[in-house]
């Protein structure tokens, strides 16, 4: 069994990493994390509701390309190092795109059985700005997707 975990460096993307190591020793299975580098928004600080816009301005911060590339290697790394921590092997994929697109297509292209991954409950006013990578792959996916929470 092949496994996708979809990674953004959050503890809920860890979590569902920890989780999906959890199934694959159980079917002898094999895991690849991904990051999809998407320079434009990003959350940052806390999954606290926002209490007006202008908190957004503190938490929400706009990245160009090699920024983004940095930070997202840095994700996979983490994610690497974690489940290497946990005993298990996997491999990582850097993707360019928006996340819930190219993580649908390269899940689809690689045959992958499952994706699993991380939802942080944001505010609706949060998820219309920077949208809900998880919603998205489980309209978008080819296979079942696991929304670690």
């Amino acid at each position: 069994m092949n496994l996708l975990v979809a990674i953004d460096g959050s503890n809920e993307s860890t979590e569902a990493l920890d989780y999906a190591i959890d199934i694959a020793d159980a079917m002898d299975g094999s895991i690849t994390v991904a990051h999809a580098v998407n320079p434009t928004v990003f959350d940052e600080g806390g999954t606290e509701p926002l209490a007006s816009l202008s908190d957004a301005d503190q938490r929400l911060i706009v990245e160009g390309v090699a920024d983004a590339e940095q930070r997202a290697l840095g994700v996979l790394e983490e994610a690497v190092e974690f489940a290497t921590g946990h005993g298990h092997d996997v491999e990582s994929e850097l993707l360019y795109g928006d996340p819930a697109t190219e993580i649908a297509e390269y899940a689809d292209e690689e045959e992958v059985d499952a994706i699993f991954v991380g939802h942080r409950g944001r505010t609706e006013r949060v998820e219309l700005m920077v949208g809900s990578v998880a919603k998205a792959l489980v309209e978008r996916a080819p296979v079942p997707v696991t929304v670690v929470r």
